[in-house]
């Protein structure tokens, strides 16, 4: 049997995601990346661009919304997960005047449901082989708040909870559960905002930048490492000083 442990990123093929499989991948990690099956026609550019700079890395399609999706995406692959990365997310923001019940559950599915639907399918498995590292990738919207994102605040605040809950039920098996929160990062997306409202953005951040993916990554990889074996149930911040606890 192999050594190598097998890593499983979900949403693993976005701007942060991606970064992470790098990560990780440098770390000796055979990494898995999980993407949505709408996104089917784009996986094989994804992985082109990928093994271009170096990185070779397997794909696996579910829609992590679905419970039944994730065990079926779970029970294709090659290998036991021994690190989870709950990376998926999506936006739908309106002022509670203007959201509607679509709107609220596609976020609260997508973002939160989600981290039950995947670690659910792997946690029993990391207990019984006395390892697994578990990290959800949150948001610093889900610590202060943010106006017209009352669903994805909650859901990544539902984050913070559900992980430390699970490091308890981990901590004496080898299994640690972290979150990681960015702020604003520099991603695709970010950079079609208009200049100034970036720059109002920035300036509301104390390190005056905003993050980089890979900036994410690296607490991911810390996260995941064996360095922080006595590291459970903690949430680590990573947005240049924009919210501090």
């Amino acid at each position: 049997m192999s050594d190598i442990k097998t890593a499983l990123v979900t949403g693993g093929t976005g701007g942060i995601g991606t970064a992470i499989c790098r990560a990780l991948s440098k770390q000796g990690l055979n990494v898995v990346a999980n993407y949505h099956p709408m996104e089917a026609d784009n996986i094989e550019a994804w992985q082109a661009a990928q093994k271009a700079d170096g990185f070779e890395f397997d794909v696996v399609p579910a829609d992590v919304s679905s419970f039944d999706s994730c065990k079926e995406m779970i029970e294709s692959l090659a290998a036991p997960v021994d690190v989870l990365v709950n990376c998926a997310g999506i936006t739908r923001d309106a002022s509670m005047k203007k959201m509607d019940v679509s709107q609220w559950d596609a976020v609260i599915r997508t973002n939160l449901d989600s981290v039950f639907n995947v670690t659910k399918q792997v946690f029993a498995g990391m207990t019984e082989r006395g390892y697994g590292r578990v990290v959800n990738i949150s948001s610093v919207n889900g610590q202060r708040g943010q106006f017209g994102q009352t669903n994805y605040s909650a859901a990544k605040a539902g984050m913070h909870g559900f992980t430390m809950a699970l490091a308890q039920e981990g901590a004496a098996k080898g299994v640690t559960v972290n979150s990681v929160s960015p702020g604003y990062v520099q991603t695709a997306m970010t950079d079609m905002i208009p200049d100034e409202i970036k720059e109002a953005i920035i300036a509301t951040v104390p390190m005056k930048r905003m993050g980089t993916v890979e900036e994410i990554a690296d607490a991911v990889a810390y996260l995941t490492s064996d360095s922080a074996a006595y590291v459970t149930g903690q949430n680590l911040g990573i947005n240049g000083g924009f919210f501090m606890s």
